[in-house]
């Protein structure tokens, strides 16, 4: 069994039940290789933690700005979608306590590892409430995901790539941006697309997706970088 205070130290939280703890970090295809494991996996833990997670958020929003509800819902979306999520669960050092398969413990840069980080985080959020209650719940999530909220106002990172690529293109260059298929391969149930996004006859950059959609989103992510907006 891994130790898991230096994780605690971490998250700033000292469990009662370490093992609420360790649930939370439990992966499903670990189950799969051992199935004598003492604990479940943290499936359940997730979506507790994903309502926690909300409802702090939603208060906090709710308290500190005026906006309409529109707009506290895509900000809130911002702060609670899976890429940000992931992101904060692996500048935690979360990623290294873990129960994973073989397989996916080797798959380290996929879409499936980007999902389960940011699925052990909810689970984590869910073991602090059960274990600590809803003020230290409260905190962790303060001190963790809303700290990110001004990042998000200013660089609107609330809106998608493709409308934050379309409102600077227009508003810098007085142009729509274009997209373009390029290439599309494989068989109809396994298609990668590629696709370039231009402004006006010049192309800015190319993304390459699952779907047309996909691949425009990797466009617009990636020349809003290059273009440095």
């Amino acid at each position: 069994m891994a130790d898991l205070q230096p994780l605690e130290q971490i998250l700033g939280v000292t469990f009662q039940n370490t093992d609420t703890l360790r649930q939370a970090l439990v992966h499903r295809s670990y189950l799969n290789e051992h199935p004598d494991f003492m604990l479940g996996h943290n499936e359940r833990l997730e979506f507790l933690g994903d309502a926690v997670l909300e409802l702090v958020v939603t208060e906090y929003l709710y308290l500190h700005y005026e906006n309409p509800e529109g707009e506290l819902t895509n900000w809130r979306a911002a702060l609670v979608n899976a890429d940000t999520l992931a992101d904060i669960c692996e500048s935690l050092g979360v990623e290294a306590y873990l129960y994973l398969s073989k397989g996916e413990a080797k798959d380290k840069n996929s879409k499936a590892r980007h999902y389960i980080l940011a699925n052990a985080f909810e689970a984590v959020i869910g073991a602090i409430y059960l274990d600590q209650g809803w003020e230290s719940s409260k905190k962790f999530i303060t001190d963790t995901v809303l700290i990110e909220l001004p990042k998000i106002l200013q660089h609107q990172l609330y809106l998608d790539p493709k409308s934050r690529f379309q409102e600077s293109a227009q508003e810098k260059h007085g142009v729509t941006p274009i997209y373009k298929v390029l290439s599309e391969e494989g068989p109809d149930h396994a298609k990668v697309f590629q696709v370039g996004v231009y402004l006006g006859k010049d192309l800015v950059t190319v993304g390459i997706g699952t779907s047309k959609h996909e691949a425009q989103v990797a466009a617009a992510a990636t020349a809003i970088t290059k273009m440095g907006w």
